[in-house]
């Protein structure tokens, strides 16, 4: 059964001239890591919206298979100033979360930024607190919009690859402009391409690899960046 089965989807923006989307249509089977992935302004960020439920206005069917809960987190999230990090991070954690968070805080080289308010952090050390947050609530699928960017290439593999350990039964959707990464890190790959290119959606399988398999050249890695540079 697919997670998510998209099929005929189409959509414009409000008192736009031109569909962003038309006849678009993929399917998800499986948990996992994941990527939407596609140039600037093909609707990476409007298409996870429309999977979390946030928009609506389309035709067509986009069904969400056992996920309840959706949560979607982009890279412009910012917590309140009234409290430093760590006594956020705390108050917006379940119970049953409290060590998972501790573990995350070390994973994600937090451990510095707990005493500090949100607003004096870097921009990388901001999404990798927002990131945090999400990861210790209730969730079936979770959608991550640029959530690492400003994150450095080795702090970002160790955060995926917990990521994966913690919820191997979990969906990640997982959106970035940084096409290595995408094919490294993600299982199935959903490429959006422009409405006037059919099928809109070529979707591909990536490496899906942990941090300890993405050392040096690999030929399967140039194998999915060359499908990823031919479906665009």
């Amino acid at each position: 059964m697919p997670i998510i089965r998209c099929h005929h989807l189409h959509y414009r923006y409000p008192e736009g001239d031109n569909l962003l989307f038309e006849n678009l249509a993929f399917e998800i089977r499986e948990p996992g890591f994941h990527a939407i992935f596609g140039h600037s302004g093909t609707g990476k960020t409007t298409l996870a919206r429309m999977i979390a439920g946030e928009l609506g206005g389309f035709e067509g069917d986009l069904v969400i298979e056992g996920a309840k809960r959706v949560l979607y987190t982009h890279n412009m999230e910012r917590l309140p100033g009234w409290a430093d990090v760590g006594e956020l991070l705390q108050v917006v954690t379940p119970a049953i979360a409290r060590k998972q968070l501790d573990r995350l805080i070390e994973t994600f080289g937090l451990q510095g930024c707990l005493r500090s308010r949100f607003a004096r952090l870097s921009l990388g050390q901001k999404n990798r607190v927002n990131l945090a947050r999400y990861l210790v609530q209730p969730f079936d699928m979770l959608i991550m919009d640029e959530s690492l960017a400003n994150v450095d290439e080795t702090t970002r593999s160790s955060i995926v690859t917990e990521i994966k350990s913690i919820f191997p039964d979990r969906c990640f959707l997982y959106i970035s402009h940084n096409m290595i990464e995408v094919s490294r890190y993600c299982r199935e790959i959903v490429v959006i391409r422009s409405p006037k290119k059919q099928p809109q959606a070529v979707c591909l399988t990536g490496l899906d690899a942990s941090s300890t398999d993405i050392v040096g050249p690999s030929a399967g890695l140039e194998r999915v960046l060359l499908e990823i540079v031919h479906v665009t």
